[in-house]
């Protein structure tokens, strides 16, 4: 389990801040149950879903700008588990980018690749891993993309969700694995130790051109489509 607790650049958990944090929250104290809740609930719910600058930023950047996506939360998860003493790793995939429309519009979504770079952490706890990916979307977010679509009860796939039961959806952390995005997988990578040896040898391929585009414009959209049905009411 060594591999599964060492810091690395991305999971930098000797930060100052990341440090602080645990200290706070005095994550150190609690058992191996209430230390992986904690740390999922505060991850899930007090980092927004947000789309950052890029997928690589070091866990400490995450908890500074205060919001997040799958890859990027994912970071700040598994740094703060391993500060604690949970073994963790990543899992690797693509997801369709239709799971993205609604946050991403118009030709931001055009230009965005159809396949997208994805993870989850897997944690380790009471003798077996687990698929951790239900922190994606804070439940304030969730629950307004659950009144603007009050009428679906099924499958829903869009606005950075992908799940077989749109009404309740896995994302509750009891010693179980969780999931918002798992139905838009369609591609597996497999494990690895840390998000920095994924993303070695998995990145998202951008053109320079579109690089620029996504990290100066559009990402900022989709941040404001997302504050938007997050601060706003249930109309359609």
């Amino acid at each position: 389990m060594k591999e599964y607790l060492q810091a690395t650049p991305m999971l930098d958990y000797n930060s100052n801040g990341i440090q602080q944090l645990v200290v706070d929250r005095k994550w150190k104290d609690k058992d191996a149950f209430q230390k992986i809740l904690e740390i999922y609930n505060f991850v899930r719910d007090e980092i927004k879903f947000g789309y950052n600058v890029d997928d690589i930023i070091k866990a400490s950047e995450v908890l500074e700008d205060g919001y997040g996506q799958c890859n990027t939360k994912g970071t700040l998860f598994m740094a703060l588990l391993r500060a604690v003493g949970i073994p963790c790793r990543t899992h690797g995939f693509t997801i369709d980018k239709m799971l993205q429309k609604g946050a991403m519009t118009g030709i931001i979504y055009r230009l965005a690749p159809q396949n997208i770079v994805h993870s989850w952490a897997e944690i380790f706890f009471e003798e077996k891993w687990l698929n951790i990916e239900g922190f994606i979307l804070d439940v304030p977010y969730l629950n307004k993309l659950q009144e603007k679509f009050s009428e679906c009860n099924g499958s829903f796939c869009g606005y950075g969700v992908a799940t077989n039961d749109f009404k309740k959806p896995q994302i509750d952390w009891n010693k179980n694995d969780t999931y918002i995005q798992k139905e838009g997988i369609n591609r597996d990578f497999g494990i690895f130790n840390s998000p920095d040896e994924f993303f070695r040898k998995h990145r998202q391929e951008f053109s320079p051109l579109k690089k620029w585009i996504f990290q100066n414009i559009a990402r900022k959209l989709m941040n404001r489509n997302v504050s938007g049905i997050r601060e706003n009411n249930s109309k359609k």
